[in-house]
């Protein structure tokens, strides 16, 4: 059995893909070949998980020709899929997986695509609008049509040992304490600025974890949040608060240092299903997105959101100008609800 799996762009879905690939897995067996189809940078996601047999890279806009929509494709044709399974919800990749020839094709029935699907799964809707589900339960549904019995929500990610070796090598160049002390802060938010709660928010939330928690804050980021992160570390003004700015970000060495911290607090963003992943107590920031949408069922992750009359709007960046959705979640609120979440954490360290 050869199964293509056209697994989701954005990094906090691909995590919450994984508990679709495990059922999978478990439903075909190891004799089955499962072949994930995605964006190179969301291999980097799901590295040294055990699901996927191997790769095709879809990238159309790549400068690597091999990545783009073409090749990408002869390769699909050349593995002779049985089932393609649509964790995506785009126009291109139904047509990708109905040229591939695979006779099975399950996914969800959006932007025209339904003729190209054998196996077709619609949304609740309500005054013609999606009702907000969480997206891991609209994966599971794509393997409970293809016979999965197993329905573990449980995200689960991985670190390389390359990865852990760059952890490494920035604790002890930041002068990071081991023994779970170290608090990750991410302030980044790819999806638009109408994410981010501010950076002097994220300077004094930092500011009182080392001063009145005796901890480390280390700030992480990507390539395009650098500047955030310098501005969060000189706005506290301690020597215990540091971040990433300065080394060669990747999504490994993010979760590399998300896995040993003692605390993650984090827009809703992708590096936040990190911390679900590995087990780590988790704050998460909302203001214009649903907790709706990506429910993680996670017992140690804690949600905090300030209600404005027009969120949440889901837009990239504040139509009014105002921000109130973030900019009035309050420092305080947020520190109190991390001496909770350490308090949560206290008893698992000390064992």
């Amino acid at each position: 059995m050869n199964i293509g799996i056209f697994i989701p762009n954005w990094i906090g879905d691909a995590a919450m893909s994984t508990p679709t690939l495990r059922a999978l897995r478990l439903r075909y067996g190891p004799e089955a070949r499962l072949t994930g189809i995605l964006r190179p940078y969301v291999a980097e996601v799901l590295a040294g998980t055990p699901w996927l047999d191997d790769l095709i890279y879809l990238d159309p806009r790549s400068s690597n020709s091999e990545q783009r929509t073409w090749p990408a494709l002869k390769r699909m044709r050349r593995a002779n899929f049985d089932v393609v399974a649509l964790l995506t919800n785009s126009f291109r990749t139904g047509c990708l997986a109905k040229a591939s020839g695979a006779p099975v094709r399950v996914g969800y029935v959006r932007y025209g695509r339904g003729p190209f699907l054998s196996h077709k799964l619609y949304s609740e809707l309500a005054g013609g609008r999606r009702v907000p589900r969480p997206e891991i339960d609209s994966y599971l549904r794509i393997a409970h049509t293809l016979g999965c019995t197993e329905q573990s929500r449980r995200i689960e990610l991985a670190t390389l040992p390359a990865d852990e070796a760059l952890a490494n090598a920035v604790w002890s160049k930041l002068g990071l304490p081991t023994a779970k002390r170290v608090v990750v802060l991410n302030s980044s938010g790819a999806y638009g600025a109408a994410k981010l709660w501010p950076s002097e928010y994220f300077a004094r939330l930092a500011k009182l974890l080392v001063t009145r928690q005796d901890l480390h804050v280390l700030v992480v980021c990507g390539p395009n949040e650098r500047v955030q992160a310098r501005e969060i570390v000189q706005l506290a003004g301690d020597e215990r608060v540091v971040s990433l700015a300065e080394e060669r970000p990747s999504i490994g060495l993010t979760k590399a240092c998300v896995r040993r911290s003692r605390l993650l607090v984090t827009t809703d963003s992708g590096p936040r299903f990190f911390g679900v992943a590995f087990g780590v107590p988790v704050i998460t920031l909302f203001g214009p997105t649903s907790e709706d949408w990506t429910h993680t069922y996670y017992e140690k992750e804690l949600c905090l959101s300030h209600a404005v009359p027009c969120g949440p709007c889901g837009k990239r960046v504040c139509p009014l100008q105002h921000h109130d959705c973030m900019r009035l979640l309050s420092v305080e609120r947020v520190y109190e609800a991390a001496v909770g979440q350490l308090n949560l954490n206290r008893e698992t360290i000390a064992a």
